[in-house]
């Protein structure tokens, strides 16, 4: 965690004060990209949008570029009928290769439309970028996360994916490089927010990562097999894409998180406590050796960590939702019910073993809610799923990136054949 801290107070001091920075957003038409214009869109005399890219969602990526004029805009999907439409461009537009000619200046009129994850990677290497927001969704952010961390880039860190799968390399390349990497994540950023009291990491007794519960939380268990796509989709205080609010009501997020949170503050997974907070107010918590605990509380909008990633240290007007004190408001916290939530004790053993593991619980979750949302499958089965491929798996503890790669290739197709499906 020291570590960490240090290298972004050396790089604050070299900052040069009232200069607009060039941001990326990674994931742009995701909820994630969404707040992140936002709040940029609150703070214009600070940044300006140069590279926005997305996978699909082409309708809304086009008002994004209409909107915020960004120098490029990057298609990661698939060639289809409607790439190659959106590539064509304006009326009149000259298209090279797999992009529009146009101003390379951010800001301008014009835009160059490219598509392909190559195109992303480039462009986050070779252009003036400044900050990258990593919001892509799934193992698919990883190759740019790094990207942005061998860069020694500022890299706002959204997708989790990217730490639980590839954390030991990703840490490695951000002190490599200088790199600074602040977590968005709600959760992530309580933390970092609670720490910046100076305490150093020997102070920190254990941080308690904070659940919902998700839509389900109050159901008999015996109930939850017979869960529908649309009763796991209604999350009672976040509004999230629907991977995540999956993984919200299986509280495999929780896993994924607490796998996270052991890379980025350098802590053993003793010293990370998991608890049910329903109103989703307190959005984490740091414990210190003398027993005083200091947490960060707001309404649920995940504008307020956007930002805060984007301007740190400073702290400045939002756009987020405040707490109105003038009302009352309740506070709870339970302890986690491993039956209910079989899913996060598999984030905990895969925090203990390192390694591949993180690949394969990444790979195999990913596989296993698509399957759920196509209703395949019942959500129960997900947490069972990913039991049985991570321990079928061939274990390595120092892999890499190439065999974790092949790995979370390896899970998702290891998903299918467990229920005899068609890869």
């Amino acid at each position: 965690m020291s570590g960490i801290k240090n290298q972004l107070a050396k790089n604050q001091r070299n900052r040069v004060p009232n200069v607009v920075q060039n941001v990326a957003v990674l994931g742009a038409t995701g909820s994630i990209g969404q707040s992140t214009l936002d709040v940029l869109s609150h703070l214009t005399d600070r940044f300006r949008v140069a590279l926005l890219s997305c996978h699909q969602r082409l309708d809304r990526f086009q008002e994004q570029c209409d909107r915020f004029r960004p120098k490029r805009a990057i298609v990661t999907g698939p060639r289809s009928a409607e790439v190659d439409a959106w590539l064509g461009g304006k009326p009149g537009s000259a298209v090279t290769g797999s992009a529009v000619t146009g101003s390379s200046e951010p800001g301008s009129k014009e835009t160059v439309r490219e598509v392909g994850s190559d195109r992303l990677i480039e462009a986050i290497l070779s252009d003036d970028i400044d900050i990258v927001v990593a919001a892509i969704v799934g193992c698919a952010g990883l190759e740019s996360s790094l990207a942005a961390a061998s860069a020694g880039m500022r890299l706002g860190l959204a997708n989790k994916e990217s730490l639980v799968v590839a954390g030991e390399l990703l840490i490695a390349a951000a002190r490599s490089s200088g790199a600074e990497l602040l977590p968005i994540d709600s959760e992530h950023s309580a933390i970092f927010q609670s720490i910046q009291s100076g305490h150093g990491n020997s102070e920190v007794q254990r941080i308690i990562l904070t659940a919902s519960g998700g839509p389900l939380r109050q159901w008999p268990v015996r109930d939850l097999e017979n869960a529908t796509v649309e009763d796991a989709l209604a999350h009672p205080t976040w509004n999230m894409g629907r991977k995540i609010t999956v993984d919200s009501a299986t509280m495999m997020n929780k896993a994924l998180e607490v796998i996270e949170a052991k890379w980025l503050f350098g802590l053993t997974p003793e010293q990370i406590t998991v608890v049910i907070h329903p109103q989703s107010t307190i959005h984490s918590m740091v414990e210190f050796c003398d027993g005083s605990v200091i947490g960060q509380l707001s309404p649920p909008d995940m504008r307020l960590p956007i930002q805060y990633a984007l301007t740190y240290p400073e702290r400045v007007p939002s756009p987020a939702h405040k707490i109105n004190w003038t009302e009352p408001h309740q506070m709870e916290w339970y302890p986690v019910d491993p039956e209910r939530y079989p899913a996060l004790e598999l984030g905990f053993e895969v925090a203990r073993r390192g390694g591949t593991t993180g690949a394969v619980l990444n790979g195999a979750n990913e596989a296993a809610v698509e399957l759920f949302l196509n209703r395949k499958i019942r959500l129960t089965e997900i947490a069972k799923i990913c039991r049985a491929v991570l321990d079928h798996h061939d274990y390595s503890p120092s892999p890499t990136l190439d065999e974790l790669m092949r790995l979370d290739h390896w899970s998702r197709e290891e998903v299918f054949r467990w229920i005899n499906l068609p890869c």
